[in-house]
C-alpha cells in the first residue's frame, strides 16, 4: 500500500501511542475529520490499524503495546473506572490488585481509604501505596516481568493462594465477543485465575479498547466476575452476558 506522509506519520503516532483519535489527528495536521477519516479507513483496509470508536488502535495480535504507551491509551477514562470501582470497595477490606494500567488507576483512587489490606503482583501498585498508614500492602514474591513491574510465575500463584480476601480487582489485555477475557503472558493468566478463585467479589475493569483487541492466552470468562466496570460496553452480546449471568455492569461513560 502506498502511503501518504499523512498517512505514515498517523500509523507512527499508532505505533507508539497505540491508539490514535479522529479529533486529535484533525487538530494535529489541521484538515477536516472527514479527511482523517478517510486516513483511518484506507490504514484499516490495508490491515495496519482497526478501526475502534473515534478512531483506530494498532493491532496487537501476538505482542502486547509497551506499558508506558499503554498508561496513555483512554487515559481519562481508565481514571473514571478506576473512580467507579473504588467507589464499590469499603474501608476495613481486603483485596487483591492485579497487573494493569487499569488496576494502576483503580489503586490510584483508592488512596484516602482506611484500614485496606491490599495484595497485589503489581510493582507499581505497591509502590504507591506502601507511604500511606492506612494501607497494608502485601506483595507476592516471584519473577519479576521487567516491561511492567508485575510480578508472574508459580511462586506468585502460590503466594496468592494463601489468602480469600473481600475483592479483587482484575484486568484484560482483550475481551471476546462471546465474553472470554485474554491476556499475552501464559504466566500472568494463571496468576490472574488464582486471583479470581481467592475472591469473594470480582471486579473487572477494563476500557472500551480493550473490545476491539485480541491475545491468545484464556484468563477465563466474563460470567465469572460480579461486576465490569468499563467506560462503554460497546458490544451487545457482552452487554446480554453480563444480564444472563448477572453480573453487573458499570458504565462510566453512560
Amino acid at each position: 500500500m502506498y502511503l501518504s506522509g499523512r498517512q505514515a506519520e498517523i500509523l507512527e503516532l499508532a505505533k507508539m501511542e497505540g491508539r490514535v483519535l479522529v479529533e486529535e489527528l484533525a487538530q494535529r495536521f489541521s484538515v477536516t475529520p472527514q479527511t482523517i477519516r478517510k486516513d483511518l479507513n484506507d490504514l484499516c483496509d490495508a490491515r495496519v490499524l482497526n478501526r475502534i470508536h473515534g478512531g483506530a488502535i494498532f493491532p496487537s495480535g501476538k505482542e502486547n503495546v509497551k506499558y508506558d504507551a499503554r498508561r496513555q491509551i483512554a487515559a481519562a477514562e481508565k481514571q473514571a473506572i478506576g473512580r467507579a470501582a473504588a467507589a464499590l470497595i469499603p474501608d476495613n477490606a481486603s483485596l487483591f490488585i492485579n497487573i494493569g494500567t487499569t488496576t494502576e488507576a483503580v489503586g490510584e483512587a483508592l488512596l484516602d481509604h482506611k484500614e485496606l489490606m491490599v495484595i497485589t503482583n503489581n510493582i507499581n501498585v505497591a509502590n504507591r501505596l506502601r507511604v500511606f498508614p492506612s494501607i497494608e500492602v502485601v506483595i507476592a514474591g516471584g519473577v519479576v516481568r521487567g516491561s511492567d513491574g508485575g510480578i508472574v510465575g508459580e511462586a506468585a500463584v502460590d503466594f496468592i493462594k494463601q489468602f480469600k480476601v473481600d475483592f479483587a480487582v482484575i484486568g484484560a489485555s482483550a475481551i471476546d465477543h462471546d465474553g472470554a477475557l485474554l491476556d499475552f503472558d501464559y504466566r500472568e493468566v494463571k496468576v490472574a485465575q488464582a486471583i479470581i478463585a481467592n475472591a469473594r467479589h470480582v471486579i473487572l475493569v477494563s476500557d472500551s479498547t480493550k473490545f476491539e483487541r485480541t491475545a491468545p492466552v484464556r484468563i477465563g470468562h466474563i460470567s465469572q466476575v460480579q461486576t465490569f466496570i468499563t467506560d462503554r460496553c460497546i458490544i451487545e452480546n457482552v452487554r446480554k452476558i453480563c444480564a444472563e449471568q448477572d453480573v453487573q455492569l458499570i458504565e462510566t461513560d453512560a
